[in-house]
């Protein structure tokens, strides 16, 4: 259950895709207060430059492949 009075750390990233970095920078966080709110940039299409598609996500894949990882 979250608590809204306790600290929290915010985790905010575009995810893309969601990877065994942010695995470890998550455990890190929640060992550190306990609970995590993981933030979600919508950015599917926007693009780096020229010739670069590294969002090629959208919202939900993004999403679902970060609970994917957090069963782990």
């Amino acid at each position: 259950m979250f608590d809204w009075k306790k600290p929290t750390v915010q985790m905010l990233g575009r995810w893309q895709p969601w990877h065994d970095g942010h695995q470890a920078l998550f455990k890190r966080c929640v060992a550190k207060t306990g609970q995590v709110i993981i933030q979600v940039r919508d950015v599917q299409g926007a693009s780096g430059g020229d010739g670069q598609d590294d969002n090629p996500f959208d919202w939900d894949v993004v999403c679902k492949n970060i609970e994917i990882g957090l069963k782990r």
